[in-house]
């Protein structure tokens, strides 16, 4: 498996970075995650770090290739979201630390993902998003149902309320996962915190990866500046890992 890859976080104006990042990779699969510790709860930073130490601990314990990608992610996603938990569980519901995430694994020549939250993943060919995850939150809903259009959402009061996440509810929570995605050399996966992708459109992170003169890390490291500047004083935790599809 050929790839090139990159990762970035950078704390924008943020008194402390919550987000943690990791890219994991193996001679038969390779694993990209991002996972956001929500600042509105305590200990954000550490939900995120249990988020990616359970997923990263599982793909190192898992033979690779997975038998069952889906499955995988699924039952790691679960696995964080209960190691979460328990770590708040003496506290009121309302201090419990939370974080969303995003996990891509990649084996065979082919890309699954899940997401829990509005962390993302892009699937990019040729400068142009082939696909991407759906937030889980209360202006992707509004989208969706068609009461606001894409120019209202960035604007909308409740852009940040996200209505499902890792920890909290003893519950799980509600997890999206794709289905196989056959990859072209030179593809680019991209899973990215909500610091990155708020304050740019679709259309500018996908052009950030057209061309293949430049580095990944280059390419990765001006959008990741870009996103800061664009939200200035107000600027999140802005994460993302990125991997370019180079052929089996």
């Amino acid at each position: 498996m050929r790839v090139e890859y990159a990762e970035i976080s950078l704390i924008g104006s943020r008194e402390r970075n919550e987000d943690r990042v990791a890219v994991a990779v193996a001679e038969e699969a390779a694993l990209l995650l991002v996972a956001d510790g929500m600042g509105g709860h305590a200990d954000g930073a550490r939900a995120a770090e249990l988020t990616q130490k359970t997923l990263i601990e599982a793909f190192w314990h898992t033979p690779l290739p997975a038998f069952d990608p889906i499955g995988f992610l699924h039952l790691t996603l679960g696995a964080a979201h209960e190691a979460v938990v328990s770590y708040g569980r003496d506290r009121p519901m309302e201090q419990r630390p939370r974080a969303t995430c995003a996990v891509c694994l990649v084996q065979r020549g082919n890309a699954y993902w899940s997401h829990v939250g509005d962390s993302r993943v892009y699937l990019i060919r040729g400068g142009a998003i082939v696909a991407r995850t759906r937030d889980h939150s209360h202006v992707e809903n509004l989208l969706r149902e068609g009461v606001i259009v894409p120019a209202q959402a960035a604007a909308h009061p409740m852009r940040n309320f996200v209505e499902s996440c890792i920890g909290g509810e003893t519950l799980l929570p509600q997890m999206s996962t794709s289905g196989r995605r056959k990859l072209e050399p030179g593809d680019v996966l991209l899973a990215c915190t909500d610091g990155l992708w708020g304050s740019l459109k679709d259309e500018d992170v996908a052009a950030s990866f057209a061309t293949t003169d430049i580095a990944l890390a280059k390419q990765l490291g001006g959008l990741a500046k870009r996103a800061v500047e664009a939200n200035g004083a107000s600027s999140d935790n802005t994460s993302a890992v990125v991997m370019r599809w180079l052929g089996p």
